[in-house]
């Protein structure tokens, strides 16, 4: 489980294919504390949660599958990405659960100044936008975020100086790829209207 406050952004350093379609990523970390990361131990990279598979600080490796490469945004060289440990249960909740479990990719089609803040806006796959609900929670690329606004199949939100500052999302532009995750409190909600008694 992760919460959506992102701890350190990260650079993606190598991308190489690996065995079934996937493929073996390699990332500096940043400024993200190792001490305690081990091989499988979960972190959420841009969103997903990936299992450590090598650790050589600043260095963490990965293995992603052919799966989870098809629902999400992917990685190329030199991207910066946003990345969190996984959630202890002591912890606070500063954002809102997420399992790191990314639902679909959407695309940039805004990305404006607001005096200080940016408005962006971000096209949902036709699937994802029923979930997506104004105040409620999103995540891009792993970072939660309120939503202000959803028309049609897009959606808005707002970014503070902080976000800006402290995560990868600053970088974006129309037509970029992000990764989107659903608050998991609609899914369930579906999936108990949906059974029947």
């Amino acid at each position: 489980m992760f919460t959506g406050i992102v701890m350190a952004v990260g650079t993606v350093r190598e991308t190489r294919p690996a065995p079934g379609g996937g493929v073996y990523l390699v990332l500096d970390a940043g400024m993200l504390d190792l001490d305690d990361v081990a091989p499988g131990h979960s972190i959420a990279v841009d969103g997903i949660c990936l299992t450590v598979v090598a650790v050589a600080a600043p260095r963490l490796e990965f293995d992603l599958s052919r799966a989870t490469l098809d629902c999400t945004a992917g990685f190329t060289p030199d991207a910066k990405v946003n990345l969190e440990k996984s959630l202890r249960l002591a912890d606070r909740l500063g954002g809102h659960l997420m399992g790191g479990h990314v639902d679909g990719v959407g695309r940039v089609t805004r990305f404006e100044a607001a005096g200080d803040n940016r408005v962006l806006a971000v096209t949902a796959p036709r699937e994802l936008i029923k979930y997506i609900a104004r105040k409620g929670s999103i995540a891009i690329n792993g970072v939660s975020l309120t939503v202000n606004a959803v028309r049609d199949h897009e959606f808005e939100v707002n970014l503070i100086p902080h976000t800006l500052a402290a995560t990868s999302l600053g970088a974006l532009a129309p037509g970029a790829s992000v990764n989107l995750e659903i608050d998991m409190l609609a899914r369930y909600v579906e999936q108990l209207m949906a059974t029947p008694d």
